[in-house]
């Protein structure tokens, strides 16, 4: 019996929350739903632009908030991450802590936090202006190899390979542990360009990979596909288990020796933050506790479907409730 079933490895971001209107949108010039790095500087300049708007802190960076999901739904969980030892640092520890996840020691002293601007509007959709900070130093010397050989799995951020020089180490360390402790391997693409732009790292790393999680357009980049139900065909020949969400329209679901397609549960969306994350979470959560894949895919999609109705990535109560309630359906 391991310590942990899953060790996340991904970048440590605080999430800082805007809810803001079309017109301030427009105003702004950003391509509405898209995610763009930017620097300390150009983050500052925006959190001043709505000063009057109150933000909401909340600890996440995608791999951390399928870890935090995983750990509310009563698994043992750690992270591997870095944050500086400014206030969101400070914040994000001891959310972390109090999340009861283990992470470690993240602090670097005298680096700056990674934060995330997430401009929401009212078409739910969020619009992002990160500034990865420190998480974008984490290297293969953060890789603390106790922790992954004492989990089941390792679940590996694809926003890590956008580091060459840091992060590609940090996952090929990572996974070089886990293949020498009989850690399974999981990674979730994080978003298409991960494959397009850094393909040979994401390419050996999939090689070696026993669960891979991506959404439609994510997976067609892998697999070279142009339908959802046609990636999810392709990845059969590159990655023993697979999961493909497509939105409304459900998630394709393969993970031993079942196969087969989950409808999605209808809902007015608020916020479309984390619906990935959350559905990777739980997911892993259901495998490593017994539940049968299609069951535990049935209750992911449902505990995705419930973040997306509410601003934020994240559930902050009543998510072991839900995930009963659908469980034992």
């Amino acid at each position: 019996m391991r310590e942990f079933q899953v060790c996340g490895l991904g970048n440590a971001i605080v999430d800082i929350f805007l809810e803001v209107s079309d017109d301030d949108l427009a105003a702004l010039g950003f391509e509405r739903g898209t995610m763009r790095l930017v620097e300390a500087a150009e983050q500052r300049q925006l959190l001043e632009r709505f000063r009057d708007r109150e933000p909401r802190l909340v600890s996440g960076g995608s791999v951390g908030n399928s870890i935090i999901a995983f750990s509310q739904l009563g698994g043992d969980a750690a992270f591997i991450g870095c944050v500086g030892d400014d206030r969101y640092g400070l914040f994000y520890e001891t959310e972390m802590e109090e999340l009861q996840v283990d992470v470690g020691n993240p602090v670097i002293v005298g680096e700056t936090t990674g934060t995330c601007v997430c401009l929401i509007t009212p078409d739910a959709e969020r619009t992002m202006r990160t500034c990865l900070g420190v998480s974008s130093h984490l290297a293969a010397r953060h890789v603390d190899a106790e922790r992954i050989r004492n989990s089941d799995w390792l679940f590996i951020e694809g926003y890590v390979f956008a580091n060459p020089q840091t992060g590609q180490g940090a996952i090929r360390e990572a996974i070089r542990i886990a293949k020498a402790h009989g850690t399974k391997v999981a990674i979730t693409c994080s978003e298409a360009f991960i494959v397009q732009r850094y393909g040979d790292a994401f390419t050996e790393a999939l090689r070696q990979t026993d669960l891979l999680f991506c959404n439609a357009v994510e997976a067609c980049a892998v697999a070279g596909a142009t339908t959802a139900a046609e990636a999810f065909a392709k990845l059969k020949g590159l990655v023993p288990a697979a999961v493909v969400t497509d939105g409304a329209n459900g998630a394709y679901v393969r993970y031993a020796g079942t196969e087969a397609h989950v409808p999605a549960f209808p809902c007015t969306p608020k916020d479309l933050t984390g619906a990935g994350d959350m559905f990777a979470g739980s997911f892993l959560y259901g495998i490593t506790h017994g539940v049968d894949p299609m069951r535990a895919a049935r209750a992911s999609c449902y505990l995705a479907m419930k973040v997306i109705t509410q601003i934020g990535a994240r559930l902050h109560h009543g998510t072991r409730a839900a995930w009963d309630q659908i469980v034992q359906e």
